[in-house]
């Protein structure tokens, strides 16, 4: 990597499922301060390999894991790790939207409350720049105390990235986190994610080759498990190494 260092390290990392070897030997450095895009067809490994990233792979059953990641010199796989110090680290933006049963303003206040931070004023000023972040504190800076499920999925989308970005990670991983989306709200979590860029690593799953173009800085194509290619966005797009890279891009599988 020339201009950017990598902020996580994946080497040889395995996936299995019972009898199924979900990754296979995936080694790839993810640079700091870009989108990364993790792109391949449907159940070639693209959500496995972010789980893994924030040990959620451990909820999955009958799932073993080998090799190692770090996240700024955290062994994120050492069975020793602080899992939760993981977690706060690495956040996640699933597929679809799960706002708290709660009001707007506790969805963002909540990760704060648990790491002890009780003064009002700090909570008030922290909710609104967090939701500025997200691009949603001028649509419901005069609700706040309304239900958050009352808003739109789009809104409710934006509000999960605000109470994840409340927490303070460095990462910010998101799977698929536009597909349940209609397409103005899926743009406005894309210059969110490009606006976060500069002071967070962001790292994407996603299915849809054109949003790829869009957003990333590096790609890393997956498939059947294996790492194909990856390299910075426009020079995989434009110039693929691999004959599967240049099969998948140009639509002959999906």
């Amino acid at each position: 990597m020339t201009q950017h260092q990598a902020h996580i390290r994946v080497r040889d990392l395995n996936v299995h499922y019972g009898t199924l070897r979900a990754l296979k030997d995936i080694s790839v450095d993810i640079p700091a301060n870009q989108i990364t895009a993790i792109i391949g067809p449907s159940g070639c490994g693209k959500t496995t390999f972010l789980k893994c990233i924030n040990r959620l792979i451990d909820l999955a059953d009958g799932a073993r894991v080998s090799g190692e990641i770090t996240v700024d010199g955290i062994r994120v796989l050492d069975p020793l790790v602080d899992v939760t110090e993981v977690r706060q680290k690495v956040g996640l933006l699933s597929q679809r939207p799960y706002p708290l049963p709660m009001s707007i303003y506790e969805n963002v206040a909540f990760g704060p409350r648990i790491h002890g931070l009780r003064d009002g004023r700090n909570l008030d000023q922290m909710v609104e720049h967090y939701l500025r972040l997200a691009g949603l504190w001028d649509e419901v800076n005069d609700r706040l105390d309304a239900p958050a499920s009352k808003l739109s999925m789009g809104q409710q989308q934006r509000l999960c990235l605000a109470r994840g970005l409340a927490v303070e990670p460095e990462v910010l991983l998101g799977d698929e986190p536009t597909s349940a989306l209609d397409p103005i709200s899926a743009l406005r979590i894309e210059r969110c994610f490009q606006e976060l860029k500069q002071n967070y690593t962001v790292v994407v799953v996603t299915h849809i080759l054109r949003q790829a173009r869009r957003l990333a800085d590096y790609v890393v194509f997956l498939y059947m498990g294996e790492l194909v290619e990856h390299g910075p966005a426009r020079e995989l797009f434009e110039h693929p190494k691999k004959p599967r890279t240049r099969a998948y891009i140009s639509g002959e599988f999906s």
